[in-house]
């Protein structure tokens, strides 16, 4: 293997030093644990090495799955120079000078280049609009390692160049076959000290660990340092874990506390949303994964009954990413109390949701004629626009007319609500379509 290929972190080469889980990182695919969607028989990314190719990637998952670890030895299955970029401290003049290192390389050499980002949802819209020339032109490959959901902080035109690959928190299993390892390993592990960890240690480390092999590793290497007899007790990794916060962003807490947070917004309740928010805050939550939810809910739950709410947790959105915190919690309070005393539908919701299952479960049916545009005489001919009236020509901007697909005619999506502004949408409907308006059962 050419000694550039890993020339940023060679993973044979930690010093003794380094952290038990960094020295237990894999060195080749076969020790590679759990991800066996991804890498098992059939699996998607088991395939690619199998056929010895390799294309640009988003891996999403929680802390300590393996992401960083699969990205090294992706490369190293392929042959590939491995570099590595963290989205926290590099920028776009370190994505140039890399790229210009690949594209020596690959016109010289034939040698291709991963490009491995950590975190990179930690990347600006221009630094990840810096990637894309890069990418789509085959410089380097880029494997991307996030968190987040890419969805939301990946931009659409990287997205569509990479594919999403999701990674599953480690299972018990998983845990148990990582520390085992730790302990056996005398070279880069603790095989040495021969520790013994019974059954109810074991099992206090896999709780709290949490399905990552980092944080269970970490705590291991902690607690056998404090093993005075070799044997490794349910105290001292609690002892080793002591420093945790209270509130974990990656564990439980945190999908409890934010669902906490949107159910009390749900239920009209600003004191306890505002209750589940300063925890968040205080435990120093990301501020835009809060502002997202506001988001989320100002559209679901709020809806058209106070359409003014989606408008105001979008600025809080950019208010608080404009300001950081902690400044941050004033504009999310703001939009956190309004969105709890707001009136609520969730008529919109359900509207797309029903409008969408007709769509995936049905053939497409034909686009009425009079609705179809006739830019030709041909078009004409056919009958398209044909009848057609411009409602705005009309007393009142209103002609009652058939715009569903025959097929569908009978079709009901949309039910309105009863609060707020959607009282008097749902009065105007009525007037204009009559009985179609009607609240019926099925309705909200």
């Amino acid at each position: 293997m050419p000694p550039e290929l890993f020339e940023t972190s060679e993973i044979d080469s930690l010093e003794a030093t380094a952290p038990l889980a960094t020295r237990m990182r894999p060195r080749v695919l076969d020790e590679f644990v759990g991800q066996s969607h991804l890498l098992g028989a059939g699996g998607v990314l088991a395939s690619m090495l199998a056929a010895n190719r390799l294309h640009s990637m988003i891996l999403f998952g929680p802390p300590g799955c393996g992401k960083t670890t699969l990205a090294r030895l992706i490369a190293r299955e392929v042959d590939a120079r491995f570099v590595e970029l963290s989205a926290v401290t590099s920028g776009v003049r370190d994505l140039r000078r890399e790229a210009d290192e690949a594209k020596r390389l690959l016109h010289a050499r034939r040698i291709e280049t991963l490009l491995f980002v950590d975190e990179i949802h930690r990347f600006s819209k221009s630094q990840q609009d810096a990637l894309l020339p890069h990418v789509e032109s085959g410089v380097f490959h880029l494997i991307g390692a996030t968190t987040e959901n890419p969805s939301f902080e990946v931009i659409s035109p990287l997205l569509s160049r990479a594919r999403v690959y999701t990674f599953k928190p480690l299972a018990d299993e998983d845990i148990d076959a990582i520390i085992d390892a730790a302990l056996a390993c005398p070279e880069r592990g603790l095989g040495k000290m021969d520790l013994a960890l019974d059954d109810d240690a074991r099992g206090f480390l896999k709780r709290a660990a949490n399905g990552d092999a980092r944080a269970a590793l970490n705590a291991l290497e902690i607690a056998a340092e404090s093993a005075s007899d070799n044997r490794v007790s349910s105290a001292l990794l609690e002892a080793a874990l002591e420093k945790r916060a209270r509130y974990d962003r990656l564990g439980d807490a945190h999908y409890d506390t934010i669902s906490a947070f949107i159910k009390s917004i749900r239920a009209s309740d600003p004191d306890a949303a505002l209750y589940y928010l300063a925890r968040m805050l205080d435990a120093g939550e990301d501020v835009q994964f809060i502002a997202r939810r506001l988001v989320i809910s100002a559209a679901e739950d709020i809806g058209l009954a106070s359409p003014n709410a989606l408008t105001l947790a979008v600025a809080a959105q950019q208010a608080a990413h404009f300001v950081g915190m902690p400044e941050a919690r004033i504009p999310l309070a703001e939009a956190t109390i309004y969105l709890a005393s707001a009136p609520k539908s969730n008529s919109a919701y359900l509207a797309i949701d029903a409008a969408l299952d007709v769509v995936r479960k049905g053939p497409d049916e034909p686009v009425p004629l009079h609705l179809r545009n006739a830019p030709t005489k041909l078009m004409k001919s056919l009958g398209h626009g044909e009848g057609y009236v411009y409602p705005n020509d009309a007393p009142g901007h209103f002609v009652a007319s058939e715009n569903l697909p025959e097929k569908l005619r009978d079709k009901r999506f949309y039910f309105p609500g009863e609060l707020g502004l959607e009282e008097g949408m749902g009065a105007r409907l009525k007037t204009w379509w009559g009985t179609r308006y009607v609240q019926h059962e099925g309705g909200e």
